[in-house]
C-alpha cells in the first residue's frame, strides 16, 4: 500500500479527485473509442464467420455487457476515491489500486499482471497490423516489394519516439485522430464490401465447431475489452465520477462501427474471410484509402495502449513524471521488446484470441463485478451503499458466463497456438534463410 501512496500527487486537486486540467466527457469518449476500435474492425468479420449468425447477437450482447462493466469499473474507482482521500490525486495505475483496496496485494498483483499482459499483447497486434498495411500500401502505390519484416522494423522505429509522450491528457489529439480515422475507414470499407457483393456469385458459410466458436468468442471479447486502460483515462478526467457517461457513449459509437463491418463481411465473403478483413476485400483505391486510415489508427492506438505499461514500470523504478532521459530509455526498451515479439510471431490472429479469452475476459467481465460487489459489502467509516438484488444477480451471471467462456476461449486459443502451421516462421529466420 505504501508503494501505491507514493504515486499520489496533490497538485491541482479538488474534491473527489477533480483536476482543473484533464479530460472532459467528450475527450474521454474519444480516447475509449480510439483505443478499442481498430483491430476489432479488422478481426470481427472472421470471428462472425466462425460463430455463425448467432455471432451477431453475441457482438451486441458483448457490447452491452462491456459497457455496463466499464461503467461499474468507473464507479469502483469513484468509490475508492471517496473512501480514501490519498487516491484523489493523479494515480499512474488506478485499476491495480482497486484490486489493492478490495483484495490486498494478491488483488493488485493479479490485475497488474493481467493489464500488462493484455496491453503488451495488444501493442504487438497493433504493430503487426500496421506493418502489414504499410507493406500492402507501398506495394500497391510504389510497386516496392520489401519484406513485411523490414517494414515492421521501420514502423517500430517511427513509433519509438512517439511512445515517450506522458499520460493520456498530454496527447488527446492522437485519440481524436484514431477515432476519426477508424470512423471514415468503416464507411469506406462497408461501401467497398457492398460493391464486392456483386462480384461474388455464391457465398458459402462453413460449419461451426466448438473450438472455432470459442476462439471467435475470444476475438469478440478482445474487440470490446478496453477495460485495462479505462481507469487510466478516468484518473485523467476533470470529473472522474462522470466516466460512466463517457463509457456508455463510447460503446454505442464502437458498436455502430463494428456491426456493419462484421455483418456485411460475413454475408458477402463467407468462408473466404481471412483474419484481417483487409486481406479479403478486393484491391483498388478504396482499399488503399482504408489501409492508410486504419494504419493511422493503429499507430495512434499503439501509443495509447503502451502508455499504461510504461507508466507502471516507471513507477516501480522511481522514474520522475516529467520528461527525461530515463523515460526515453525505458520506453525505447519497451518498444524494442514489442518489436522483437512481433518479429518472432508475425501472425496476429492467435495472439488476439488468446488475449481476448484470458486476460481481457478477466479484466472486462470478471474483475469489475467482483470488485463492485466487494466494495458494496465492505464496511468502514464511510457512507455505505447497497446493490439491488436484480443487479447482484446480473453481476454474478456476468462473472460466471465470463469465467466459463474465458476458459473455453483460452483453451481453444492455446490449442491453436500449438497446432502445426499456426504461425509463419519468425522474421529473423525468414530473413536469414532468404539471405543464405
Amino acid at each position: 500500500m505504501e508503494e501505491l501512496e507514493k504515486s499520489i500527487q496533490c497538485e491541482e486537486q479538488g474534491p473527489l479527485g477533480h483536476h482543473s486540467h484533464g479530460l472532459t466527457i467528450l475527450t474521454a469518449t474519444v480516447f475509449i473509442v480510439g483505443e478499442m476500435a481498430g483491430s476489432g474492425v479488422l478481426a470481427l468479420p472472421d470471428a462472425l464467420e466462425n460463430t455463425g449468425w448467432i455471432g451477431m447477437v453475441i457482438i451486441v450482447m458483448c457490447c452491452v455487457i462491456s459497457a455496463y462493466t466499464g461503467h461499474i469499473l468507473g464507479r469502483c474507482w469513484s468509490i475508492v476515491q471517496e473512501r480514501y482521500p490519498r487516491y484523489r490525486g493523479p494515480v499512474r495505475y488506478p485499476y491495480p489500486v482497486i484490486g489493492q483496496v478490495t483484495f490486498g496485494t494478491p488483488g493488485r498483483l493479479l490485475i497488474s499482471i493481467a493489464i500488462n499482459f493484455t496491453l503488451f499483447g495488444v501493442s504487438v497486434v497493433f504493430l503487426l497490423l500496421a506493418s502489414q498495411n504499410v507493406t500492402a500500401i507501398v506495394k500497391h502505390l510504389f510497386k516496392l516489394e520489401w519484406s513485411f519484416c523490414y517494414w515492421l522494423l521501420i514502423v517500430a522505429a517511427v513509433l519509438l519516439p512517439l511512445s515517450w509522450l506522458g499520460t493520456p491528457k498530454d496527447f488527446w489529439p492522437i485519440a481524436v485522430g484514431a477515432m476519426a480515422a477508424t470512423s471514415i475507414a468503416c464507411v469506406i470499407l462497408v461501401t467497398n464490401m457492398a460493391l464486392d457483393a456483386k462480384k461474388v456469385p455464391t457465398v458459402i458459410h462453413g460449419e461451426v465447431d466448438l473450438v472455432s466458436f470459442a476462439a471467435a468468442f475470444g476475438t469478440i471479447c478482445f474487440a470490446f475489452g478496453g477495460h485495462p486502460t479505462f481507469p487510466t483515462f478516468q484518473a485523467d478526467m476533470r470529473e472522474p465520477a462522470k466516466f460512466g457517461k463517457a463509457c456508455l457513449i463510447a460503446y454505442l459509437v464502437v458498436l455502430l462501427m463494428y456491426f456493419p463491418v462484421a455483418s456485411v463481411g460475413y454475408f458477402v465473403y463467407g468462408t473466404n474471410i481471412k483474419d484481417n478483413i483487409l486481406e479479403t476485400v478486393s484491391a483498388g483505391p478504396m482499399l488503399t484509402i482504408v489501409q492508410v486510415l486504419i494504419t493511422g489508427h493503429l499507430v495512434c492506438s499503439f501509443i495509447i495502449v503502451i502508455n499504461p505499461v510504461c507508466q507502471e514500470i516507471e513507477e516501480l523504478l522511481g522514474i520522475e513524471r516529467h520528461f527525461g532521459w530515463q523515460r526515453a530509455v525505458l520506453r525505447s526498451v519497451v518498444c524494442v521488446i514489442v518489436a522483437f515479439v512481433a518479429l518472432s510471431i508475425p501472425h496476429f490472429g492467435a495472439i488476439l484470441s488468446l488475449i481476448g479469452g484470458s486476460s481481457t475476459t478477466l479484466l472486462a467481465y470478471i474483475a469489475p463485478p467482483v470488485f463492485y460487489l466487494k466494495l458494496a459489502a465492505t464496511e468502514g467509516p464511510w457512507p455505505s451503499f447497497s446493490v439491488p438484488l436484480f443487479e447482484k444477480v446480473a453481476n454474478v451471471e456476468i462473472m460466471v458466463v465470463g469465467l466459463v467462456a474465458g476458459i473455453a476461449a483460452t483453451y481453444s486459443a492455446v490449442s491453436s497456438l500449438v497446432s502445426p502451421g499456426t504461425f509463419a516462421p519468425p522474421c529473423y529466420i525468414s530473413i536469414a534463410a532468404a539471405s543464405g
